[in-house]
């Protein structure tokens, strides 16, 4: 039988060494916190340069590291704040009725491609993504899907390769107006047989998840539209 004392030494005890776990995690979490910034970050930024056609592995398949990712974002993109009721930058977010950030893409300083977020609900999940215009603000330079729980095999394709290069050289501005983009169900060809350049192929049994990038795509495209009419000059 445990006696008084004993029972008391066996709570101190125990209070120690919880005492002691607790500061070895809180330790750990803190000298971790700067490395899972900085990581989410570079994520943010490779995904930044895949819609920006930037190539994100190397001759090996094995993705570009942090210092090239940063030494692209020092040398070619600049990331602005604008606001997107009056389509004019701001020099902070809070300045601005509805913030909104822009990517900037510059070869020897002239700017000639722009990149920004998009995001909505596809069937299952929030995907998130970024979009890229080419300089004359009309056609699409590429796009990524980068983060997203839809179904594996099916709306999960809208991360495969073949689904995001279909985007590339299509408008969402033509004839003085922005053209509504499309995901179409089923094949392209099937839609519009004589072509269609604003639209693109559906994923087979994900109409749903098509639906969503519909609906979101278009409303991202709205939302900067202000800004891109004013520097496309139309």
């Amino acid at each position: 039988m445990s006696t008084p004392k004993g029972d008391s030494f066996v709570v101190v005890y125990a209070t120690i060494v919880c005492l002691i776990c607790s500061l070895l995690l809180a330790t750990a979490a803190s000298a971790l916190k700067k490395p899972q910034e900085y990581n989410v970050e570079i994520d943010r930024k490779i995904n930044v340069l895949k819609a920006f056609g930037v190539p994100i592995t190397d001759a090996k398949g094995k993705r570009i590291k942090g210092p090239e990712v940063n030494k692209y974002f020092a040398d070619h993109i600049s990331e602005i704040t604008i606001d997107g009721a009056t389509g004019q930058e701001v020099t902070a977010a809070a300045s601005a009725k509805q913030p909104l950030s822009l990517y900037l893409w510059k070869d020897d300083g002239v700017v000639t491609k722009y990149a920004f977020p998009v995001s909505g609900k596809g069937l299952w999940s929030t995907i998130y993504g970024y979009l890229a215009l080419e300089g004359d603000l009309s056609t699409i330079a590429g796009i990524t899907f980068y983060r997203h729980g839809e179904t594996p095999g099916l709306g999960g394709e809208v991360e495969a390769d073949w689904f995001q290069n279909g985007f590339k050289g299509k408008k969402v501005f033509a004839d003085g107006k922005r053209t509504k983009f499309e995901v179409v169900k089923g094949r392209l060809a099937d839609k519009y047989p004589e072509g269609n350049n604003h639209a693109v192929d559906g994923i087979s049994g994900a109409t749903l998840t098509g639906n969503g990038l519909n609906r979101f795509i278009n409303a991202d495209l709205d939302k900067y539209e202000t800004y891109f009419k004013l520097h496309r000059g139309t």
